[in-house]
């Protein structure tokens, strides 16, 4: 593998992956936001060969069996997406904080949620289904 080769390219080239979207390729707009050993990281910014021995997990793994998610179906119920080309990332981001987060507030939730851009739903949808899929997943453990 070419060492300089990027996360995001190797992705969605290499890997045909490419519901990792990459919207500024500075690590900015949060659209290429995936998780690295279960954290969220920029596969813009990250180089590929980087990633030996670390789980790369894409927006592609995190429905099972065509089951959404609990926040992937909450997104879809609150109108928590309009383009859709921001919401990978946003679902990824909230997929390892809720994990770590289970009753998060507005505050918290607007708060990580500043690390990816929007630009077409004005958010209150996309804070809407974070609670939502919060409670779910609260009601299922």
């Amino acid at each position: 593998m070419t060492p300089r080769r990027l996360l995001s390219d190797v992705l969605r080239e290499d890997l045909g992956l490419t519901g990792t979207h990459v919207g500024c390729e500075h690590g900015v707009c949060g659209a290429c936001t995936i998780l690295i050993d279960g954290r969220p990281a920029r596969a813009c910014i990250t180089f590929a060969i980087q990633m030996e021995r670390h789980e790369v997990t894409t927006i592609e793994a995190v429905a099972h069996d065509d089951v959404y998610s609990p926040l992937q179906q909450a997104m879809h119920e609150e109108h928590g997406l309009q383009c859709g080309f921001c919401t990978p990332g946003i679902i990824m981001t909230f997929e390892a904080y809720l994990r770590d987060n289970p009753d998060p507030s507005e505050a918290d939730i607007r708060d990580v949620l500043s690390g990816n851009l929007c630009r077409c739903t004005g958010y209150q949808g996309i804070v809407a289904a974070v609670f939502k899929a919060a409670a779910d997943l609260r009601r299922r453990s």
